[in-house]
Parts: C-alpha cells; sequence; structure tokens
C-alpha cells in the first residue's frame, strides 16, 4: 500500500473516533496514533464529558501510546488527527517525538501546523515533525461544520424557549 493510501486508511479510523465524540456531544475530533503498521492508540475529544481542558483527542492518544509502548518517545509513529493540532497538542506532539502529523482540516482559529504558526516544524526546538495536510480534509472539515450548526441551531432554539417562558 502506498502512503498516501495508508495516510487515508489511517484518517478513517481517525475519523470513526471523532464520530464517537460527536455521538457524545463532544466536538468531533479524533486522533489514531500508528508505529509501523500498528495502531497503538485511538482517542476522541473528551472535553465536555470530563470537564478537562486538556481531555484533546491528540493528548489522550498520546498519552494511552505512552501507556503502550512503556515509554515516553515515540520516536518512529504518525499521529493522524481529524483537526490541526492546537498550541498544546503540538507542543505534546513534539516533546513526545512523534514524527510525522497527519491532520484532516486546518484551523483558523488555533491550528499550529501551519495555519497560524507552525509549532511542529520550529527549528529552535529539538524535535521537529513531518506534517502532512489535508488528507480526507473536506470530510472532516464538514463533520465539524456540521456540529457546530446543529450546536447553534439548539442553542438558538434553547434561547428562544427560555425567552418564552420568562414572559409570565
Amino acid at each position: 500500500m502506498l502512503q498516501n493510501e495508508k495516510d487515508g486508511h489511517y484518517m478513517s479510523l481517525a475519523i470513526n473516533e471523532a464520530r464517537k465524540a460527536e455521538e457524545l456531544g463532544e466536538v468531533p475530533i479524533g486522533a489514531v496514533l500508528v508505529m509501523g503498521d500498528e495502531v497503538i492508540a485511538a482517542a476522541y475529544n473528551r472535553r465536555e464529558i470530563e470537564h478537562r481542558a486538556v481531555a484533546h483527542a491528540e493528548l489522550i492518544a498520546i498519552d494511552q501510546a505512552c501507556k503502550t509502548k512503556g515509554a515516553w518517545r515515540l520516536t518512529g509513529s504518525t499521529l493522524y488527527v481529524t483537526l490541526e493540532p492546537c498550541a498544546m497538542c503540538a507542543g505534546a506532539i513534539v516533546l513526545s517525538r512523534v514524527e510525522r502529523v497527519v491532520y484532516g482540516a486546518p484551523d483558523p482559529k488555533g491550528g499550529c501546523a501551519g495555519t497560524l504558526m507552525n509549532l511542529l516544524q520550529e527549528e529552535r526546538f529539538n524535535h521537529q515533525c513531518e506534517v502532512i495536510s489535508d488528507v480526507r480534509g473536506q470530510e472532516c472539515s464538514e463533520m465539524l461544520s456540521a456540529f457546530f450548526r446543529g450546536l447553534r441551531k439548539r442553542n438558538k432554539e434553547k434561547k428562544k424557549s427560555q425567552n418564552g417562558q420568562n414572559r409570565f
């Protein structure tokens, strides 16, 4: 299998993780960490469920992978994630020595793998990652857009309902 086919395959697994998050009312972001051809961790956003700012899919996957490998260095690994990593996740990726990061949708408000800045390839750090963007990007982007569209609609209906109850 060619590398771009592998990237598409593993991104589909990350998308499946994102769908699990969505079913729970979480922002649909999923991550899969691979070494060789073996998935060593899979995770999805859990910030709302766990009430933890650090419960991002990438961080959970990195933590699982470190426990699985019994080491904090994830040299030779590839992280697949449906949304471009934020600054916090980019820092963890660099510190855990992930070799490649493959992401789906860019994050114009917080992306730190090339959109706002590129922490993953910052030469002043002692580790840099290869970054591959836009793998199944439209699918990832549409999933996020649909989620937030639905959230805004539910919030609008909730506000409308509350306003109607406050009249009496």
